[in-house]
This record gives C-alpha cells, sequence and structure tokens, in this order.
C-alpha cells in the first residue's frame, strides 16, 4: 500500500503541469512542485486550504456551486474546453489558466484532480493575432474546414453590414451572393485539398452579399493554416466597386475615344507621339504603327514651327489651349484646317509629362463660312444700297454749313429706318427732317423711303411744321403696326428764330459757344398712336449756334438710363466744341465718344449737326392795310429801304423791278385776301427777298389772260421778272414772295 501512494506522488510530481487534488468539500488535499511555482505558496501554505484560494475574488462566490455541479456530474473535462479560466497567484497577480478535472473515488471519498495550465503566452499570442487581424485594412474572414465563420474584424462588420456576433458559428456562405451558393461548398473542398495561397487580383470575377442583400464585386485572398485544431483558412476581402467603375469608365472612354470623329493623339513634352486614335489615321493618313514615336512636327506645316514650340511650352507650364484655330498637313501633303484643344498630361505625382490634344478638321466649316460671308456682304450691300437709295442724298444748303453721319447696323442686314433731310425752302428758309421707323429690315427701310419722300414734298409746298407731321401721322395710321418718331423743324436766319414740332423723337440739343442745352420744344408721341395733337413751337435761337439731331442708335445703351445717355451726349458735345474742331471733325469725335466700338453696334445710327449763319442780315418790315392806297405805301416803304442799306450790296440796280414785282404781289393781297396785310424785306449776300403775308388760305395760281381781260397777267410778270417765287401756308394765312439776285461789281 505505502508503495503505491509513493508511486502516485512520484508520477504527481512528474506531471508537467500543476497538479491540485481536493476532496468533495473543496479542500486541498495534495499538490505537486509544479503548483507551487505556478502559484507562489509553498505546499504547506496550501494543503488544507479551499480551493477558492487560487480563484480570483471576482468568480469565488459562484465556484462553490460549479463545484457541487460537478460533483454530481463527475465527468471528465479535458483542457481547452471553452472556458474563460484564471488563477491567481499569492501575489494577486491574476493570470489565464485551463484546467483538466478527473473526479477520482477513494476510500475516504470522492475527490478531485484538476490539472492546471498557464496559458498567458498563449492567451498573449491570441491577443496580438487578433490585433493584427483588426489593424488589417481588409475585411479579414477566418473559416475551419467545415466552412464556419470562426473569426471576423471590424472591417468584416463595416464591409457586410452584419455585426460580429451575427456571423460568428454561420457558414461562409452567408456572405456569398444566393446566384453562387450552390457551387461554393464544392468550391471550398477543392481548394482544401489544394491549400495554395491565392493572392488578390485572381482573375476571378468574385462577389459578396450584404446584409442588406446588395451584391458588390469583390477581390478575395486565401491563406490556408494548419492549427492543433486542425485546418483553418484566412480570407482578406477588399471592396472593388469603385475600381470596378473606374475600369468601367475607363473602358467607355476607350471606347470613346476610338469611336471619336475627332483626332485624338497624345505626346510628350519633347513632341513624340505616343497616342494615336482611329480618327487620327482617318485625318492626317498615317497609322496607330506609323505615328507612335514619331515626332508630331510631321504634321505642322512649314512656317509653323514657333507655334508647335510654343504650344509645347505653354503645355508644360500646365496651360490649357481652348479652340485654336491653325493649319495641319497630312501625310499627302494637304493642308488641313484644324480646330485644336489641348491640355496637359500629368503623372501619379502630379507631373505635367505631355499634353492630349482634340483636333477637329474644320475645312468644310470654313469653306461654308467663306460661302455664307460672301452671301451676306452680297445681301447686305444690296440692303444698304437700297437703303441709301431711299433715303437720298440732302443737297447743300446755302449759307448753312452741315455734317451728317449715317451708320448702319453692324448685326444682320444693317437696314433699318432712319433718315434725315434738308430742304431749302422759300425766302432762305431751312427744312430739317429727322425720322426713325421703328423696326428694322427691308420693311422698315421702305417705310421710311416713304415717309422721306411724302415729308420731303410736303416740306417744300411750305407746310407748317405741324400740320406736316399730322398729315405723315394719317399716312402712319393706314399701314398696320407701325409707330414712327419724327421732328421736323424750320429755320429762319433772318429772323434768328426756328419753328419745331416733334412726334415722339428725342430732344434736339443746342450748342452755343460751349454751352449745350436742350431745345426747349414740346414733343408729343410717335405718329401711328392717333388722337393725340402734335403742336409746334416758335424759338428764338443765336446766331452761330449749331442745332443737333440724331436718332436712339447714337445713344441707347442697355443697362444705362437714356437720360444718362443724354447726359453723356452732351459731354461729349462740349469737349467737341470747346476743342474749336470743324463741323466736321466734331461730327467724328462725337461718334467716337458716344460709339467707341463703331463695329459693334446693333442699331442703325444717325448724326446731324447744322449751324447757323453767324452774321446777321439786314431786314425791315411793315404792315399795310386793305386798301388800293396801300400799293402805293408798299412801293415807298421798299425804295427807302433799298436806299438804307448800303449800296454796295447792289440793290439800286434792281430796284426798278423789285417795285414793279412787290407792286403786283401787293395788288393781289388787297384784291383776293383778308388783312392786315405784311411786308417783309431781307437781303443776304447774294439775293433780296420780298415778302407778302395775308390772312387767306387761298393760294394764287397764275393764268394765261386774254387780250381783253383786264387783270390775270400779275401773276405771270412776277414769274417772268423774279429769279424765284413762290407760296407757302402760314398759320392763319399764306405768304407770297419773290428773290431777285444781287448785282456786283
Amino acid at each position: 500500500m505505502k508503495d503505491d501512494e509513493g508511486l502516485f506522488r512520484a508520477l504527481l510530481e512528474a506531471a508537467p503541469d500543476a497538479m491540485v487534488i481536493v476532496d468533495d468539500a473543496g479542500v486541498i488535499g495534495l499538490v505537486n512542485a509544479q503548483t507551487e511555482t505556478l502559484f507562489g505558496y509553498t505546499r504547506h501554505e496550501l494543503l488544507g486550504q479551499p480551493i477558492e484560494m487560487l480563484i480570483p475574488e471576482r468568480f469565488r462566490g459562484h465556484h462553490p456551486l460549479h463545484r457541487h455541479a460537478y460533483t454530481g456530474n463527475q465527468q471528465v473535462r479535458p483542457m481547452g474546453a471553452g472556458l474563460d479560466l484564471y488563477g491567481l497567484r499569492k501575489d494577486g497577480h491574476e493570470f489565464p489558466v485551463e484546467i483538466s478535472l478527473s473526479p477520482l473515488e477513494t476510500p475516504d471519498g470522492l475527490v478531485v484532480s484538476a490539472a492546471v495550465r498557464d496559458v498567458s503566452e498563449r492567451k498573449a499570442a491570441q491577443q496580438r493575432f487578433r490585433a493584427l487581424l483588426e489593424a488589417a485594412p481588409d475585411a479579414m474572414v477566418i473559416v475551419d474546414d467545415t466552412g464556419v465563420i470562426r473569426l471576423v474584424n471590424a472591417q468584416t462588420e463595416t464591409l457586410f453590414g452584419y455585426t460580429r456576433h451575427e456571423l460568428l458559428g454561420q457558414p461562409i456562405e452567408i456572405l456569398v451572393p444566393e446566384r453562387f451558393r450552390g457551387h461554393h461548398p464544392a468550391y471550398r473542398q477543392g481548394y482544401a485539398g489544394n491549400q495554395q495561397v491565392r493572392p488578390m487580383g485572381a482573375g476571378l470575377d468574385l462577389y459578396g452579399l450584404r446584409k442588406d442583400g446588395h451584391e458588390f464585386p469583390v477581390e478575395i485572398s486565401l491563406s490556408p493554416l494548419e492549427t492543433p485544431d486542425g485546418l483553418v483558412v484566412s480570407a482578406a476581402v477588399r471592396d472593388v466597386s469603385e475600381r470596378k467603375a473606374a475600369e468601367q469608365q475607363v473602358n467607355e472612354l476607350a471606347l470613346l475615344v476610338q469611336s471619336s470623329h475627332d483626332a485624338i493623339l497624345v505626346k510628350t513634352l519633347d513632341g513624340t507621339i505616343t497616342f494615336w486614335n482611329a480618327a487620327a489615321e482617318h485625318m492626317y493618313g498615317y497609322t496607330a504603327a506609323e505615328a507612335i514615336g514619331s515626332p508630331v512636327s510631321m504634321l505642322i506645316p512649314a512656317g509653323l514651327d514657333g507655334e508647335l514650340s510654343d504650344l509645347l511650352e505653354r503645355l508644360g507650364k500646365g496651360e490649357h489651349i481652348e479652340h485654336l484655330d491653325t493649319i495641319r498637313v497630312a501625310r499627302d501633303g494637304r493642308g488641313l484646317d484644324v480646330d485644336v484643344t489641348l491640355w496637359p498630361v500629368r503623372s501619379r505625382d502630379d507631373t505635367i509629362i505631355g499634353g492630349c490634344a482634340i483636333v477637329r478638321d474644320i475645312g468644310e466649316r470654313r469653306r461654308a463660312e467663306r460661302e455664307l460671308t460672301r452671301l451676306y456682304e452680297q445681301q447686305r450691300h444690296v440692303a444698304l444700297t437700297l437703303q441709301r437709295s431711299l433715303m437720298g442724298t440732302p443737297a447743300q444748303v446755302p449759307r448753312i454749313e452741315a455734317a451728317s453721319r449715317y451708320l448702319p447696323a453692324t448685326q444682320g442686314a444693317g437696314v433699318g429706318g432712319d433718315w434725315f433731310d434738308l430742304i431749302a425752302l422759300a425766302d432762305g428758309r431751312i427744312g430739317v427732317l429727322i425720322g426713325d421707323v421703328m423696326g428694322r429690315g427691308l420693311e422698315a427701310a421702305a417705310m421710311m423711303g416713304q415717309l422721306r419722300s411724302a415729308a420731303n414734298a410736303l416740306a417744300r409746298t411750305a407746310m407748317p411744321p405741324a400740320k406736316l407731321l399730322r398729315t405723315l401721322d394719317a399716312i402712319v395710321a393706314d399701314l398696320p403696326d407701325q409707330l414712327v418718331t419724327c421732328s421736323y423743324l424750320v429755320m429762319d436766319p433772318d429772323a434768328g428764330e426756328v419753328t419745331i414740332c416733334s412726334a415722339g423723337h428725342l430732344p434736339v440739343l443746342i450748342v452755343d459757344g460751349r454751352t449745350v442745352r436742350r431745345l426747349p420744344a414740346p414733343i408729343s408721341v410717335p405718329l401711328g398712336v392717333g388722337e393725340i395733337p402734335h403742336e409746334e413751337a416758335t424759338i428764338t435761337v443765336p446766331s452761330g449756334s449749331t442745332l443737333v439731331f440724331y436718332t436712339d442708335g447714337l445713344i441707347e445703351s442697355r443697362g444705362t438710363d437714356i437720360e444718362t445717355r443724354l447726359d453723356i451726349l452732351a459731354t461729349a458735345l462740349e469737349d467737341a466744341f470747346d476743342g474749336g474742331l470743324s463741323l466736321e471733325k466734331s461730327t467724328d469725335s462725337v461718334l467716337s465718344s458716344l460709339l467707341p466700338d463703331l463695329e459693334g453696334h446693333d442699331d442703325d445710327v444717325t448724326l446731324l449737326m447744322v449751324r447757323l449763319p453767324a452774321t446777321p442780315l439786314a431786314t425791315a418790315g411793315t404792315y399795310l392795310t386793305v386798301d388800293p392806297r396801300s400799293v402805293i405805301n408798299a412801293r415807298r416803304f421798299l425804295s427807302a429801304t433799298l436806299q438804307c442799306w448800303d449800296e454796295t450790296a447792289g440793290c439800286e440796280d434792281l430796284a426798278g423791278v423789285a417795285l414793279l414785282l412787290t407792286s403786283e404781289i401787293v395788288t393781289n393781297a388787297i384784291r383776293h385776301a383778308q388783312g392786315p396785310i405784311r411786308m417783309r424785306v431781307h437781303r443776304t449776300e447774294h439775293d433780296l427777298t420780298v415778302e407778302v403775308t395775308d390772312h387767306s388760305p387761298l393760294q394764287p395760281q397764275p393764268r394765261r389772260a386774254s387780250d381783253t381781260d383786264e387783270a390775270g397777267r400779275g401773276l405771270q410778270l412776277v414769274e417772268a421778272l423774279a429769279d424765284t417765287w413762290g407760296t407757302r401756308a402760314t398759320n392763319n394765312g399764306k405768304t407770297v414772295w419773290f428773290t431777285k439776285s444781287l448785282s456786283r461789281s
């Protein structure tokens, strides 16, 4: 019996693990030397003590229950039974352990043998492994040889949308799309039989399945590992959705590049071609094999070498070149009109290594543009010729200095509705017409021609301004959807007066010395509105002053108030006249100030300046009653006036004829008109004019008298002896006048 006990103790001491034998009450009965070493207690300190002294405080409360449960079960429990167990050393340090339990019936009762193994190093190694697993950039999934998931890292949770607890213990097929699950176990078994490392990107199209049912492309690296528990396989899973999308875009881009109708080529900064698409082959005649590796200078015609070096230099600086119109040369020597767009090509480190060019053949477009330009210029020439024909050229008016500019619109056909006219009226008066038919095109030009002809004819009848505009208003009213602005002004240089009527036209400006102001005249609505009368006004103007007429094309500007533009025009006039420029140069100066871009205005422009004579003329006047004796009074007044004026004017040479003609027109006024009668005489440097104004609207008409008629020869005599004569309507009647040229010694 003692021999058996000695053998048992020897075996106990020889065990590699700490051996602790406790009775059914949990009291330690035997320990070996490894127990002393492992826990730090001496054998005497342990014997007779409860087993709980070797258990951490946090587990002691539940341990008696675990002991009683085991004694009731009495099964051998091997090492590594999946329990996280801890021991407690004498110094208070906890450490992980594995424990194998074996029940043993003895004459003294049940005892339990516990083999205790320190697994600190293994746990530390496992912890390091888990840390490495968590630090991996890819999702890591560890499965056993049956395909059950044993370990995953946080990236796996993020990638697939499952929690760790939802994955552990599940078959790996949970992460495989349904359409591949049927074949996946066979693939697993095949890999288990082969057990080779399979790297990422092995050329397989693989897909993962997220918890939400969404499939996504993946790459998987497989690594087999033999463990004490059997074969496990480590799978590193990488989401390649972005890369696949990028590859798809690259493939689509490559397809687009090859199918593009534009030539696309890539070159290095030294000008060597590195890419050449099918359209470049068609355009230039070189195959890709011939072009790639060749210098791009083979496409540059002689004389444009500097352009190539400049483009390469600009590319090297990172500059983009958009739509450069230039010439390139094909293989057969043909010159090509091309549009070139260039941008720099960069390496992965953002270094510029070359340039990409998109080249479009625009030869056909160039030919079409030239043809369109030719047709446009032809049509524009025809339209402007028509407009100028309709507009006419104002005649030179004696004694009046004038300067005018007409600029057709540079956009479209250039045809518009602007017009102006200077008309020499009777007795030294001058009519000035300016108008603008709203709208553009041939219709506006045709309307302008009609109105200009009508206005010119009406003005020559000596029709007053207000009546003339009322007549034009009636013409415009008969035309649908037409509006016209117009201003008619009659100058009387001898009296220093102007009579003006304006139908919606811009105000006339008057320049007196260096002062610019608006002519104070009423402005009514445009012609064509109807029902609103057009009023005229007679205004005294200084001799030598300049009247400025213009159309809206001169002053209108998008985004600028019309009053502001009028102020700018006034300032430009002040500057021009302050500089002492001639009327012609002043006109050009104003145009350049208001229209700095003479090639870019989109409306026709009219500017007219008229300067009144600077030297006042000699005038005289009187009133006569409707009495035959007034004929004698008229002759006496004219004779006395001519004698008072300087004899060097030459008036004495025509006094007899002037007296005779005055007698005739005064006699007609007394016989056929209503009083009072006003007689007015004035002379210029060139002629003498006599006017007789009465209150009868009836116009005198010359007629042929028979031999027996006692009257009817007066106007025939006036027509025969006067240089010019005529009648004009006034607000209250008419004026009959004649002129005789002054003789010069």
